[in-house]
């Protein structure tokens, strides 16, 4: 960071730092992520008028191979087809281009699927098999993070780049977990659950008694300490009037939703992702109880559809993608958004012929751009050895299509940035987000409008001193 500022005047800098507010950063954030080193440029993008991710045109050969490692079976299936959906997207972009310039070659890039079934032991297998076999580059995960604990373990031993896309749990990258060829490309539980906390407490200043409710696993438990520090932090006078884990794939929410409805809860907390997270809101609403849920999850359109404009409204979801409303406000902007939305009305195999992939937004935006930052840091490293990789990745920053500015912390690899909390409202409220025809995301649900951004400084990734690397670091990493 420091070698950048030799080349750019002080006028210069500070006109990329006004640019940064302008985008919705804060002066602090524009600061201290300074100029993008690399920015997604929807021009350069390649033709997409074929792409079908439920027939996906897939090179085999000398490729650059990215497992996508999750479930693709089982109760969590939907998920593995959800990321495997989004990073495809990507690999047929690049491809399109004609591949990215490795080790002196263009190489296409391939994309496998490895199922992990939601099973600890089929994991272990799969990715194992993944690096001996397929002989992959990069593994890219997942849906829960004691799964992606296993998948980050394999990394380190195969030394294969694993990225970190979907999962929170901030002890990833810890002190005792910590690998070089893994990168928290995700927001972290502890950012994401703070961010909820400001957001009551600095923002909106209404709600004041809250219940958690969580999956029984490490994320969930994790997540409810981090909102619960995060009330203390920065809405002292709020209260918690009960907190509940509930077991990974649960159907029957009643005992749990009968003790909130007796607590005198105004707000429910949960970081449930699916199904769990689209169940619970149903039966919440059959149940008659249409309290808002902060969440990170209930995002996903069929159930918010399933629901209802009434079900849906008032939900409140924090996002690593979201930024500041409108939505659009470049010709490149609505570029990128029609050129997902139109194609997608082609896909006729489900789940992709769902209204769930109508649009490009919340945290699927947020994986494909992640995806396409993977895409930029290899082709920078001009190289598939991981350790060029990792010397381009750690510190690097990156502009998503949206204007948000990411960083990667250079000692523990876990991203940095401001996020989004949106307010889901009616149809017809839409339109301060979504600004261009049909000026509303969906007819029958609320969905999101007016967002506000929770600034990087205020909910900095947790850092473990106890990892060398970071050892009288600030929470910049600097």
């Amino acid at each position: 960071m420091k070698r950048m500022f030799k080349y750019f005047s002080v006028v210069f800098l500070v006109f990329a730092v006004s640019c940064l507010v302008a985008l919705g950063a804060s002066p602090a954030a524009a600061a201290q992520l300074g100029k993008p080193n690399a920015v997604f440029d929807v021009n350069q993008m390649g033709d997409m008028s074929d792409f079908d991710p439920g027939n996906p045109v897939v090179p085999t050969g000398d490729t650059i191979k990215i497992a996508v490692v999750a479930a693709f079976s089982g109760p969590s299936a939907y998920n593995g087809q959800i990321y495997y959906a989004f990073v495809q997207w990507v690999a047929h972009d690049i491809n399109k281009r004609g591949g990215i310039m490795v080790d002196g070659k263009k190489k296409l890039i391939e994309v496998i699927k490895a199922d992990h079934m939601s099973k600890m032991d089929q994991v272990k297998r799969v990715t194992e098999r993944m690096a001996l076999q397929e002989k992959v580059h990069v593994f890219w995960g997942t849906d829960g993070s004691h799964f992606m604990k296993v998948i980050n373990d394999t990394a380190d031993k195969y030394k294969i780049i694993s990225v970190n896309a979907t999962c929170m749990a901030d002890g990833l990258q810890d002190a005792t977990n910590f690998s070089r060829y893994a990168f928290h490309a995700a927001f972290s539980t502890g950012s994401a659950a703070r961010a909820l906390a400001y957001y009551y407490g600095q923002i909106r200043k209404k709600e004041e008694k809250f219940y958690i409710l969580n999956q029984d696993y490490a994320f969930g438990h994790d997540f409810a300490a981090a909102f619960k520090n995060g009330l203390k932090e920065y809405y002292p006078k709020a209260q918690l009037v009960g907190e509940d884990f509930h077991k990974l794939f649960l159907t029957d929410y009643a005992p749990y939703l009968s003790k909130i409805k007796a607590s005198g809860a105004e707000v429910i907390f949960t970081g449930d992702w699916l199904p769990d997270a689209g169940n619970l809101l149903k039966q919440a609403r059959q149940a008659g109880i249409m309290l808002p849920f902060a969440n990170t999850y209930i995002d996903e359109p069929n159930y918010l559809n399933e629901t209802g404009v009434e079900g849906t409204k008032g939900l409140v979801n924090v996002s690593a993608y979201f930024h500041t409303t409108p939505f659009f406000k470049t010709p490149e902007q609505i570029k990128f958004y029609k050129t997902w939305a139109d194609q997608a009305k082609t896909w006729k195999t489900p789940p992709y012929n769902s209204i769930a992939f109508t649009h490009a937004t919340a945290n699927t935006a947020g994986w494909i751009m992640t995806t396409y930052w993977l895409m930029s840091v290899i082709e920078r490293a001009q190289s598939t050895d991981p350790e060029k990789i990792i010397k381009v990745w750690e510190n690097d920053t990156y502009q998503y299509v949206n204007g948000k500015v990411v960083k990667m912390r250079a000692c523990d690899h876990k991203m940095i940035l401001d996020l989004g909390v949106a307010e889901f409202v009616p149809p017809e409220q839409q339109k301060v987000a979504m600004n261009i025809p049909p000026y509303y995301w969906f007819k029958n649900a609320s969905y999101v409008g007016p967002v506000h951004v929770v600034p990087a400084e205020k909910v900095l990734p947790w850092m473990d001193q106890k990892l060398n690397r970071c050892a009288g670091k600030n929470d910049w990493g600097e």
